[in-house]
């Protein structure tokens, strides 16, 4: 028997593998298009893209919220759970006569949360419990910078700082004995990245522009402090008998490297400004060259992963007075991802159908907004012992917009 159950920043017990279940977490404009990044404009904090800043008219503040409920599924059970979760924070603001931008934030990388139990039988018939928990995750903090250097041309890097933790177990109790064991590990996760960006919008006519980008997100290099302990415990009340902490530095496993391999992406849109948008991107990860030495699992190994993304937006009159759902934005999109995670010889994929709208809070702020979008997806499977999730998730997003440095007028 195979119980699942889920906690913390994710409700995936996909997030016991690697260092969590990867956020790749998007501006909710963004994943209501598929999860785009290649559209860029001059009002929205692009927080995948750093080259957009290059465009950036006004000072943008960014907050996204998200809601999920799960339906998870194995062969004979199911469960529903649920978490809420905030999803980034942001601030960009335009330099040199909005030819330059700058911007920095919060937001999830990774999140750790599971509970999982796995029931057997030995051969004299007696039971075995195996019970394993996950919770922690790793955030990133990042700063941007944008440039047009050249007409319809820019530039853009990101650098993140990654930091967080992630504490999992193992726990075992046999029937017909006394005590349980307890194997619990803890590692303390560091390090960095670099994002980069370049992106051509040229004119093909009077009204319509054609996008394309580049991005390059480089291996993330992250150093882990780790801890290992052992213990017998009393199953009835939890209380721990004997327990000793494993010596790591003999095996070389106090300190290790986790190694995120590159990701790079490119995309093309096509669309006619403040009125619609279409386009589709590309992604390609050398994920067979992931490494967690210390919680690398028993039955997963790694192949390179991808992903693509189709979406698009159609506002029918932004400038609209009488009309306020005519200067709404519409947006949809799609997704398919092989994330790279081969589990019991099954590669774990991920499919997403997202929507939403961009509601204009008032003529007289009219470039903010607020965002309200959803998901429909599915991942994984209940073939091969797995876990099937289909999921539906309801994001809220706010984005404002302001004038620094503006000189006041006296009449």
């Amino acid at each position: 028997m195979y119980s699942v159950s889920a906690q913390n920043g994710t409700l995936s017990p996909y997030s016991s593998l690697g260092i969590g279940d990867f956020r790749s977490v998007n501006s909710i404009e963004t994943q209501m298009m598929g999860g785009l990044g290649v559209y860029t404009d001059s009002i929205h904090l692009q927080l995948n893209n750093p080259a957009s800043l290059g465009k950036l008219g006004l000072t943008a503040y960014a907050a996204g919220f998200t809601h999920t409920e799960i339906r998870l599924e194995t062969y004979n059970q199911q469960q529903r759970p649920s978490v809420s979760n905030f999803e980034y924070l942001g601030l960009a603001f335009p330099l040199i006569a909005q030819k330059a931008g700058l911007a920095l934030g919060i937001k999830p990388y990774s999140s750790v949360g599971y509970e999982l139990e796995d029931l057997r039988t030995n051969a004299e018939g007696n039971s075995i419990a195996n019970q394993y928990r996950g919770e922690g995750g790793v955030n990133q903090a990042f700063v941007s910078a944008g440039f047009q250097i050249l007409p319809r041309l820019y530039v853009g890097a990101t650098m993140n700082f990654h930091f967080g933790r992630v504490e999992t177990s193992r726990v075992q109790v046999n029937e017909g004995i006394a005590y349980g064991t307890l194997d619990r590990r803890t590692s303390d996760i560091s390090g960095f990245d670099f994002n980069y960006a370049l992106t051509y919008e040229p004119m093909v006519s009077s009204k319509h522009t054609l996008f394309t980008s580049l991005r390059i997100n480089t291996q993330t290099n992250l150093v882990s402090s780790n801890n290992r302990r052992i213990a017998s415990f009393v199953p009835l009340t939890g209380v721990e008998i004997e327990g000793i902490d494993v010596n790591l530095d003999r095996d070389f496993l106090r300190f290790t490297e986790i190694k995120v391999p590159t990701t790079y992406s490119l995309g093309l849109g096509y669309g006619e400004d403040k009125h619609w948008f279409v386009g589709g991107e590309y992604s390609l990860q050398q994920f067979s060259d992931f490494q967690n030495d210390f919680l690398e699992g028993d039955n997963v190994v790694y192949e390179n992963g991808s992903s693509m993304a189709l979406g698009g937006f159609y506002i029918p009159d932004y400038t609209s007075i009488d009309s306020y759902f005519s200067r709404v934005t519409y947006r949809a999109g799609l997704r398919l991802d092989n994330t790279g995670y081969v589990i019991n010889n099954k590669p774990l994929e991920n499919f997403g159908i997202t929507f939403g709208l961009g509601v204009p809070l008032g003529m007289e702020n009219e470039f903010s907004n607020l965002n309200l979008g959803f998901e429909l997806g599915r991942r994984g499977t209940t073939m091969n012992g797995l876990v099937r999730e289909s999921y539906f998730k309801v994001s809220l997003g706010l984005s404002f917009t302001n004038r620094w440095f503006q000189k006041r007028r006296i009449n």
